[in-house]
């Protein structure tokens, strides 16, 4: 625990200005973010006197160990720079909205040739217009299956529309009159981006005119008689009136309004939005958040103005907005809102009539929402606490293990064999944290051995990160270099991580690194990430001539990453292996546990606990012990164990049947330099396979669109390389004679001289 006083800045250092301000703890990350009109001000506050403090701000400030600030010109930049600060750091203290981002939308992807209506949940997408959110995906489909009989929008993915225009025959809604059937050139692209922007206009909440020119419809046609195209016209009112059935008239016809309420106690609170537009509550959404500092409720509607509107433009943002209590000051939350809509925006307190009965009912909305989440939340805090604590019991632990990191092994008969490390923290799953890796140190299936150099690449990649943020402590053995983590001697305690790191990856790979980026070992990439090669000194060998190593790295036949962003910790991202657990758990009996702890003490790290954890009898491995520690079975901490066991299998496995499929999916064309999925595509599409492919003339390939001769000539040398070799067959006994070294032998037993398998002409020719 950090005292205040120890980075507090010096007096009249702060300038008494607008700006932005950051605390950072001991490891670089940034855990507050908060802007201020005067940042000498508000700074003042936190160096008070810590008895004068809130609970929650005096832990922030005995967490931090320095902070920053950045001057503005204005308290609107002010503004913007805090939430992109927030939305980079993600900061721990910080009042963050859970539940954000995962309410489905009714979305028509105008950005298509043939828009299509469909649920969509996550980040809005450039071109696309949304509606909503709802609560529930089956509101939408609902509503949109109402509507289709009026406005048959295409709905099916690209896959059935593909199918459809390829075999000429529309799918069942077209059949049934809900799709207008573009995929068989039913109706044009410009009809049908018509009836795509009517559906628009209908969901934006100009109904009226719809209605009105329906009925004038049916009208003409009851009195030319026709009375079958009167009933569908009758039905197809009902359907648009059931479908506004659906989001109740709440406001004047022409009202556009977003309304939030927040409620709240001393430690959490809960904020309902309900979308209007149009009149018709359109849609409903709500979070729930800790708060982690004393905060007003003006300052937590500022916040869910900044989450709401964002990453928002245009009529994303509403005319009006409705709120509880006005930010201090509003008007640079006015002005900013101004700016996101390109027009004015109107935010004010409801006094009376329709719009404050409505903020009542949204602000029943939110006590509901945070009585459930208080209620649900009860017991699964005192559960997460009682397994953390049963936990570092059984382990015999000096404190609950916040962050418990579990790693397991994957493979199918020895082929493809990964490995997955996944993180709890305070008992839940922090699912950014997760990483997995690649085993490339030996082949075959020796899960022990695995296990050593996961572990081993894992907290390699941590010295090196403590090493590199200066952690490291300072003029221990001068002189003689700075000592390592396994107690031989370091490198040159005035060398600079970059310039340790930077011989390796200029003699690996010959370019270049990137200023600021420390060039690191191990194939280890993010959940979504490939990395890429760049050999390292195999483990036993010397460092070749001018390297320096970073304390761990000479031990490795390990890849380096690609993605730089993430390791600059200087700005206060979050780095990938900088953060060490307390606890680690293997998926595996006393084998796994031994070789993770050996990688450990090779390492020359003692502050961290192992175990294992062992699928038959569910029993708990500890390093240099001969019997297991037994939970009982009713365990809230042996249950926690499983759910970390069991999510590390189950990420480590997802792993290897992704990299297996990939591999089963593999093609001859893959190797072919310069050659893209379109072109690969358009050569099976003209050849119908890879084998008609390979016996195409280079003029023949040529034939296909977007192939020029170079790259014709390139494919055939490519495929000829990637020939399987030609099998020897004996012409008398018609067997396929397979020899190691490529030369058939023939014996007394089995007369007749093998011939190669060549073309059918070859073979008829040869048995003849």
């Amino acid at each position: 625990m950090a005292d205040p006083s120890s980075y507090r800045p010096r007096p009249g250092e702060i300038p008494d200005s607008p700006g932005v301000y950051r605390f950072r703890d001991e490891h670089r990350r940034v855990i507050y973010v908060g802007k201020a009109k005067s940042l000498r001000q508000r700074l003042a506050n936190y160096f008070q006197d810590l008895a004068n403090l809130h609970p929650r701000t005096r832990t922030m400030v005995t967490t931090a160990a320095s902070v920053e600030w950045t001057v503005v010109s204005t308290e609107v930049e002010a503004l913007q720079l805090e939430y992109s600060w927030i939305k980079e750091y993600d900061p721990r203290f910080n009042v963050k909205y859970r539940d954000d981002k995962s309410y489905p939308y009714l979305a028509v992807t105008m950005n298509e040739e043939f828009p299509r209506v469909q649920v969509m949940r996550g980040h809005k997408k450039k071109g696309v217009r949304y509606f909503g959110p709802y609560g529930h995906a089956w509101a939408i489909r609902d509503t949109v299956d109402l509507l289709l009989r009026v406005f048959p929008v295409r709905t099916c993915s690209a896959g059935v529309f593909k199918n459809a225009a390829r075999t000429g025959r529309p799918c069942l809604l077209g059949y049934i009159g809900k799709c207008s059937a573009p995929c068989v050139e039913r109706i044009s692209a410009e009809d049908h981006r018509e009836l795509a922007e009517e559906f628009c206009d209908f969901m934006a909440g100009r109904t009226g005119t719809y209605l009105r020119r329906l009925e004038r419809k049916m009208g003409e046609a009851a009195e030319d008689m026709e009375y079958e195209r009167a009933a569908r016209l009758r039905d197809d009112i009902g359907a648009l009136r059931k479908a506004m059935e659906k989001s109740a008239v709440v406001l004047a016809d022409a009202t556009d309004a977003d309304l939030i309420a927040v409620a709240e106690d001393e430690l959490e609170a809960a904020v309902q939005i309900f979308h209007v537009r149009g009149g018709r509550v359109r849609g409903q959404r709500g979070w729930v958040t800790d708060k982690v500092e004393e905060i007003t409720t003006g300052a937590l509607v500022e916040h869910a103005l900044q989450q709401l509107y964002g990453e928002e433009t245009g009529d994303a943002v509403p005319k009006e907005v409705l709120v509880p209590a006005l930010p201090d000051p509003v008007e640079p939350v006015q002005e900013w809102l101004t700016d996101r809509r390109g027009s004015g925006v109107s935010l004010r307190i409801p006094q009376r009539g329709d719009k404050k009965a409505l903020m009542e009912t949204v602000q029943r909305n939110a006590q509901q929402a945070l009585v459930l989440h208080k209620t649900k939340r009860a017991s699964d805090l005192t559960t997460r606490s009682r397994a953390l604590e049963e936990i570092a019991d059984a382990l015999d632990l000096d404190s609950a293990p916040l962050r418990i990191e579990c790693y397991d092994i994957s493979h199918l008969q020895g082929d493809d064999v990964v490995a997955s490390m996944v993180v709890f923290e305070d008992g839940l799953a922090r699912k950014s944290e997760y990483r997995r890796f690649q085993i490339k140190g030996f082949r075959g299936q020796d899960d022990v051995r695995s296990m050593h150099e996961v572990i081993t690449r894992r907290f390699r990649r941590y010295l090196a990160e403590k090493e590199r943020t200066g952690e490291w402590a300072d003029g221990e053995n001068s002189g003689e270099g700075t000592p390592r983590a396994d107690g031989r001697p370091g490198t040159d305690p005035g060398a600079t991580p970059g310039s340790l790191a930077a011989p390796r990856a200029e003699a690996d790979s010959g370019h270049q690194p990137v200023p600021g980026h420390t060039a690191t070992s191990g194939h280890d990439a993010a959940p979504g990430q490939e990395a890429a090669c760049g050999h390292e000194a195999a483990s036993g060998q010397e460092a070749a001539p001018g390297r320096q190593t970073v304390p761990g790295h000479e031990a490795a036949a390990d890849l380096a990453l690609t993605d730089g962003p993430a390791l600059k910790d200087e700005d206060g991202r979050p780095k990938r292996f900088a953060y060490p657990p307390q606890l680690v758990v293997v998926d595996g009996g006393q084998p796994q546990v031994a070789a993770a702890q050996r990688a450990l003490d090779e390492l020359g790290i003692d502050d961290i606990a192992v175990c294992g954890l062992a699928k038959r009898l569910e029993e708990v491995w500890l390093p240099r012990e001969d019997d297991p520690v037994v939970l009982p079975r009713t365990s809230e901490g042996l249950y926690l164990l499983q759910r970390v066991r069991d999510e590390a299998h189950r990420f480590a496995i997802t792993y290897q049947r992704t990299k297996r499929a990939k591999r089963f999916r593999s093609s001859p064309l893959d190797d072919v330099p310069g050659l893209g999925e379109t072109r690969k595509q358009a050569l099976i599409k003209h050849f119908g396979s890879v084998k008609k492919l390979r016996s195409a003339t280079i003029d023949q390939i040529c034939e296909v669109p977007g192939i020029g001769r170079k790259t014709a000539e390139t494919v055939a040398v490519a495929l000829a390389r990637s020939a399987p070799a030609t099998p020897a067959v004996n012409t008398a006994t018609g067997e396929i004679m397979d020899d190691e070294d490529g030369a058939p032998e023939t014996t007394e037993d089995a007369p007749g001289e093998p011939v190669s398998a060549g073309t059918p002409d070859e073979r008829r020719g040869q048995e003849r």
